[in-house]
């Protein structure tokens, strides 16, 4: 059976809603959830810790929370350079590396996500892959759209995303 995971959570405000940051005692980011979703977020942290996880208050854990203060301030490419740590399969972190590499400013298809993912007749696995993404924000899912153009799901809510990508720069009908 394997350990029960140690992890530090802290909470911080945006323009768009409060924001939960879950670290590891390295100062890895292992996830990120809006306050108003916070059962999705202990049902991801289930999947991706199964020998459980306990979660300790921290200030600022490894300097996450002010890099996500940072995000919305303004400085949109501090997400690209923190570290992440996730569970999942194979296939899981292959489409969350393919989001890292989605640059600030653009979006795509989710055809293109799963070509990118090095599967692309799995678009719709791929799209459930993006929907089960435990680091949002910083595993941008909220740049993947529907082939049209059109604004698509998005777990903390299409408002939210339709603010993220016009914060990136993205114009969005």
């Amino acid at each position: 059976m394997s350990a029960v995971s140690s992890l530090l959570i802290d909470r911080t405000a945006t323009p768009i809603g409060e924001l939960i940051v879950v670290a590891d005692g390295e100062g890895a980011l292992r996830a990120i959830d809006w306050t108003d979703h916070e059962d999705r977020l202990h049902r991801l942290l289930r999947l991706h810790h199964s020998g459980g996880y306990e979660l300790r208050p921290s200030r600022d854990p490894g300097g996450l929370t002010r890099a996500m203060d940072a995000y919305f301030a303004g400085d949109l490419a501090v997400i690209d350079r923190l570290p992440v740590r996730t569970g999942g399969t194979p296939f899981q972190r292959a489409v969350w590396a393919a989001l890292r590499g989605i640059p600030c400013g653009t979006t795509i298809a989710y055809r293109e996500l799963a070509a990118l993912a090095g599967r692309p007749a799995a678009v719709r696995a791929a799209g459930h892959a993006n929907g089960a993404n435990p680091l949002s924000v910083v595993v941008p899912c909220h740049r993947v759209i529907g082939s049209g153009g059109a604004l698509t799901g998005y777990g903390g809510g299409v408002e939210r995303k339709r603010w993220l990508l016009a914060h990136e720069g993205v114009t969005v009908g």
